[in-house]
């Protein structure tokens, strides 16, 4: 029996009227078919053509990119980027919407998530639906929050450096990032010849003038002299165990957080945004009110932010254990931490490492999980430790919100949300959630 060949519709072009946003960076529309599109670089009421860029005859949906607005939204606005559009860069989602815009845009994103996947209203959420734009960012018309102070380059087949393109291994070669921070572009990535290498992530401490750059070569690739415009450390990605060694310079940059400042190393995590990890720290201890004694864990802690602001409240007689995976980032969290005597830094998985400590009871717990979320076993233990609060940071409101969705099933409901726009441009939003137990009736 032969298979029927599954006709391609990518090149097809419809032309819609934008329906809602939707999580990830696109609207909502369909096409006189009924046909449901996916589609990116249009705003929410427009009329415009789309042409196709992924989906077949039998998909369930597709993808597309809008190539003429026929009928604009008046929240749009041209793109200041000039590697922003269809088929160039996919780093940035919303760079033809009004700044204004796209923070409501991602507001309907997180209520939409938190009815769909938890059942809850925003006024359930203890949330009042707005995104808050970081400190400094509000500027005027044209210009563009230059917050990204790590940008992973992609080296095309000719040494140049560029960002992917969306959905795709494609590299579009840049001159410069609009969002990147002065610290990066003052780097010149963009201006060199990076034969050999596959990869590039530049990196701009916004607690200190340290710069690092991250190289990842080919198979086989020899690590070029690298001879950037300001003095940067250099490490390398090792091709055959992945492990991040350095090469001159500090295998570290300092970051500053809470009046502390905290190492961070071999291109380790740390917020993007030079505001974000002062802006989740003190979201988070606002919703928490540590008090002088209590017992906490910090889960998926990275080098200890949530760690130390919880230690240096909870004082001497209190007690706080961060779990993290990355070996790097405990040596880390352990080195930043170590003025603590009352904290313990534990490396694993969290569903692995916390069933092992014996803890039964908690005061005060945070967790800052990976974009899936902690997930209904990790959920479901937590609740039963019995703490008072908790707050759940997320990078992605639909791990949020199914997340939300289990606490409520072993009694937690949440007592507010705020939401933080620390990724102006694209539709990445950050939120940090704070539940507390449901008071049983007497």
């Amino acid at each position: 029996m032969q298979n029927t060949p599954v006709s391609s519709l990518v090149g097809e072009e419809y032309e819609v009227e934008v329906g809602p946003v939707a999580h990830g960076g696109h609207c909502i529309a369909r096409t006189e078919a009924g046909r449901v599109l996916f589609v990116r670089h249009a705003l929410p009421g427009e009329k415009v053509v789309v042409r196709v860029t992924e989906g077949e005859e039998t998909s369930r949906f597709l993808r597309a990119d809008a190539i003429t607005i026929l009928d604009p939204s008046k929240d749009r606005v041209e793109a200041p980027c000039p590697f922003a559009g269809p088929g160039k860069c996919g780093g940035c989602d919303w760079q033809h919407a009004k700044p204004g815009a796209q923070r409501r845009l991602k507001g309907e994103v997180i209520a939409e998530q938190l009815l769909r996947l938890a059942g809850l209203t925003p006024e359930e959420a203890g949330w009042d639906g707005t995104v808050m734009p970081a400190e400094g960012d509000k500027l005027p018309q044209g210009e563009v929050p230059k917050w990204r102070t790590r940008v992973q380059y992609t080296i095309d087949a000719d040494g140049h450096a560029g960002l992917r393109k969306h959905r795709s291994h494609e590299v579009e070669v840049i001159d410069h990032c609009m969002i990147a921070a002065e610290g990066v572009s003052e780097l010149g990535i963009e201006k060199r010849d990076w034969e050999n290498m596959a990869s590039v992530e530049a990196i701009a401490a916004s607690g200190s003038h340290d710069r690092q750059v991250v190289l990842t070569p080919k198979p086989g690739g020899r690590l070029p002299l690298v001879e950037l415009d300001k003095p940067v450390s250099v490490l390398r990605v090792d091709e055959k165990d992945g492990g991040v060694h350095r090469v001159h310079g500090r295998a570290f940059v300092r970051e500053r957080a809470d009046e502390r400042t905290y190492r961070v190393g071999n291109g380790g995590f740390w917020q993007v945004h030079p505001k974000a990890a002062q802006t989740l720290m003190l979201a988070v201890m606002q919703g928490l009110t540590p008090r002088k004694g209590e017992t906490a864990l910090d889960l998926y802690c990275g080098v200890g932010l949530f760690a130390g602001a919880l230690a240096d409240r909870v004082g001497d007689q209190g007690a706080v254990l961060g779990i993290e995976s990355g070996k790097r980032a405990v040596e880390d969290a352990r080195h930043n931490l170590a003025d603590f005597p009352r904290v313990r830094i534990e490396q694993g998985k969290v569903e692995s490492v916390l069933p092992r400590t014996g803890i039964t009871e908690v005061d005060l717990i945070v967790l800052d999980p990976p974009r899936a979320g902690a997930g209904k076993q990790t959920v479901h233990h937590l609740a039963g430790l019995g703490a008072r609060r908790i707050a759940y940071v997320a990078c992605d409101p639909a791990a949020l919100a199914r997340d939300i969705a289990y606490f409520a099933d072993r009694g937690y409901k949440v007592r507010t949300l705020r939401a933080f726009d620390l990724f102006p441009m694209t539709h990445h939003v950050e939120c940090v959630a704070i539940l507390e137990p449901v008071k049983k009736d007497a």
